[in-house]
């Protein structure tokens, strides 16, 4: 495959980087340099780079058409921030609250830890733990309440 004049470049650009790397001596790196702009053909231009650390030159039509840019010239990527999902946090609020209210919101909680995790496996979100937190304390107001009927019936029921 014949070569451009941008592949030329980029060939070059290598060689000037092993250049300052003390990779090549004087001689050899203008001896090359000479040879990459003559060159016709991609296997021209590899050759002249193979031994480099940043060579061969990439062949055009396997890479996509991109500049050729080191990655610490290319702007930072930064990751979108993770949101804590609503629900875990009402669930978490409604556990926390089953004292006050008298277990009323209970059920609130557990239904929407439940939902919270449903929806955190689906999309990724955060807040797992402010469910289960939301749930433990749900069932454990249900579970109180289960228990101080049934100690209340069959305390009424030896009465009798």
């Amino acid at each position: 495959m014949r070569a451009s004049h941008a592949d030329r470049e980029r060939a070059v650009d290598v060689l000037k980087a092993g250049f300052a790397e003390g990779r090549l001596q004087q001689p050899e790196y203008e001896q090359r340099i000479a040879r990459a702009y003559k060159a016709q053909t991609h296997a021209e231009l590899q050759m002249l780079v193979a031994d480099l650390p940043m060579g061969p030159v990439p062949q055009a039509q396997f890479m996509p058409q991109r500049p050729m840019v080191p990655q610490a010239f290319l702007p930072m990527q930064m990751p979108m921030p993770v949101s804590t999902n609503g629900s875990a946090t009402g669930s978490l609020v409604c556990g926390i609250m089953t004292p006050v209210t008298w277990g009323l919101t209970a059920i609130p909680a557990v239904i929407l830890g439940h939902k919270a995790r449903a929806e955190i496996r689906r999309t990724g979100e955060r807040g797992d733990g402010q469910a289960v937190a939301g749930l433990i304390l749900g069932w454990l107001a249900i579970g109180g309440w289960a228990l101080f009927l049934l100690v209340f019936i069959l305390s009424a029921a030896v009465n009798l």
